[in-house]
């Protein structure tokens, strides 16, 4: 065999192409130079704690592009001894006017040099204000997020657009077709009566009008501080991250002053177990040729565990076996057509529109859930066979079952760590909880050992608990609390006969 260009081919296209061998190099082109891993510290995530208790993480990932954050440990759950709302607040009032930037207009043209774009999510339990940008503008990033944390003007035309931006929300969220949101919350308010993280994500209607400037930085005052802060970055140097942060992060006095914090709630997370309706005339909630027909949602949960506790891997096995989604979803076996909701419940009733489970975790507890949508005529049905589907959780687990739901968690995982945001927000909210973070290699050796009886065990856990109980719309054959809490504790998950004959 000839290599190198002395050969030609005539081509059907009419050109003569040189055949060269896939095997041999090409003539006058430089050796390829590949990649290659250089120890293990360069998967590993570096945590450098300053002076004033703020941790720097860092986690190394090849592009020209960096995703550097603030994650504070602030979140709805703090706002027990404040109005609720703050935090939701907090979220809409960023990246707005600060010490340096005179308006939001002002930081996106910062930002826009560098290529960059920002972001604030608040959660239950943390607020992150995130930034994705060039990393040569890493200087510039670090010193905009301590400015937008630290420094917010919080002017009082802002507070009053942000005013009317919520209101405008809440109204959303109740006209929407996909009630999941409101539900989340319902579910949470039944599960955690009246603590931590069953206070209200959303700011409530009356609060809107009450939140000012004085109530957001007595707020601040006692959670934005450095201890509670994490400064995370992907796609950065570690040193140069740290050095950023010594610079603007470093002793410097909050627009709201550094006085001492007296109001941080501590209180750990209460389960309570409950129930929590609204009645809602869901028939006119999608107008238009083909409005989507009303169905009552019912969510069930109970209390899992923490993040932090072992049997958290097991429990979000459990969740990933039981899977399920909308009865329309397309896209066969690897959308997950194989897990127990889909198999169990909507391939066999073809009137449920939707049965998904969610698995909510949190610092000192956990809710495993249940959400089912169907015609209100059967709601009684619904709720039969969505308790049915807990206590079989119990029963036996097949092997090839337990096998795919173990492969399906670990792909999951392993593609949604393919994206730098999403890398950056593990990494900050593990060292938020942690001081450290488990490696995804690591999380997968937990996952491959998880055994059947591992799902027996924490399934007989969770069934001695109370249930929480969330259910929207047209709620008029709903059985009891008790009758549901009944069926539970049941053999089979059936409603009470008592029930069944005089409903």
């Amino acid at each position: 065999r000839r290599c190198g260009l002395a050969a030609g081919r005539s081509y059907s296209g009419g050109g003569a192409y040189p055949s060269v061998s896939l095997t041999c190099p090409l003539p006058g082109v430089p050796k390829a130079v590949f990649a290659a891993a250089e120890g293990r510290e360069r998967f590993e995530t570096r945590v450098t704690v300053l002076e004033n208790g703020l941790r720097v993480a860092s986690q190394k990932k090849f592009g020209q592009f960096c995703t550097v954050g603030l994650l504070i440990n602030s979140g709805s759950r703090h706002e027990a001894k404040y109005l609720s709302g703050i935090s939701h607040f907090l979220e809409k009032l960023a990246f707005s006017s600060t010490a340096q930037f005179g308006s939001k207009d002002e930081i996106l043209l910062t930002l826009e040099k560098h290529g960059g774009i920002c972001d604030c999510q608040a959660s239950r339990d943390t607020i992150m204000y995130a930034v994705s940008a060039d990393a040569r503008g890493l200087d510039t990033v670090v010193n905009l997020l301590a400015d937008v944390a630290l420094q917010p003007r919080l002017s009082d035309e802002e507070i009053e657009m942000t005013r009317t931006a919520i209101r405008f929300e809440l109204e959303d969220l109740n006209m929407r077709p996909d009630p999941e949101p409101v539900l989340t919350e319902m579910i949470h308010a039944a599960a955690y009566r009246d603590n931590t993280v069953g206070l209200n994500r959303f700011c409530p209607v009356e609060n809107t009008d009450k939140i000012d400037r004085e109530v957001l930085h007595s707020y601040l005052r006692n959670y934005y501080t450095p201890d509670r802060m994490v400064l995370a970055g992907v796609g950065i140097e570690h040193e140069q991250l740290v050095e950023c942060a010594k610079k603007h992060l470093l002793g410097v006095e909050p627009v709201w002053g550094s006085g001492q914090t007296k109001d941080v709630d501590r209180s750990v997370a209460q389960y309570t177990g409950g129930i929590v309706k609204v009645e809602k005339d869901m028939s006119d909630v999608s107008l238009g040729p083909t409005p989507i027909p009303e169905l009552t949602h019912i969510m069930i949960g109970l209390e899992s565990c923490s993040f932090l506790e072992e049997d958290f891997i097991p429990f979000a096995v459990l969740n990933m076996m039981m899977g399920g989604g909308g009865s329309f979803s397309a896209g066969g076996p690897g959308k997950g057509m194989f897990t127990r909701l889909y198999l169990n419940v909507l391939n066999r009733h073809h009137w449920m529109y939707n049965a998904t489970s969610y698995h909510h975790s949190y610092e000192d507890t956990g809710l495993l859930c249940i959400h089912a949508s169907a015609d209100p005529k059967q709601v009684r049905e619904m709720v039969e066979i969505i308790t049915r589907e807990f206590i079989l959780m119990a029963g036996a687990v097949g092997e090839v079952e337990l096998e795919r739901a173990k492969t399906q968690l670990k792909s999951m995982l392993m593609m949604n760590l393919e994206s730098r945001p999403v890398i950056f927000e593990d990494v900050g909210r593990q060292v938020l909880a942690t001081n450290t973070r488990k490696l995804p290699h690591e999380l997968c050796a937990l996952i491959s050992q998880v055994k059947s009886t591992d799902i027996k065990r924490v399934v007989t856990k969770m069934l001695h608990k109370k249930p929480a109980v969330a259910a929207l719309g047209d709620l008029t054959d709903l059985p009891t609390y008790e009758h549901i809490q009944a069926a539970l504790s049941s053999k089979d998950g059936r409603l009470p006969r008592i029930y069944r004959l005089f409903r």
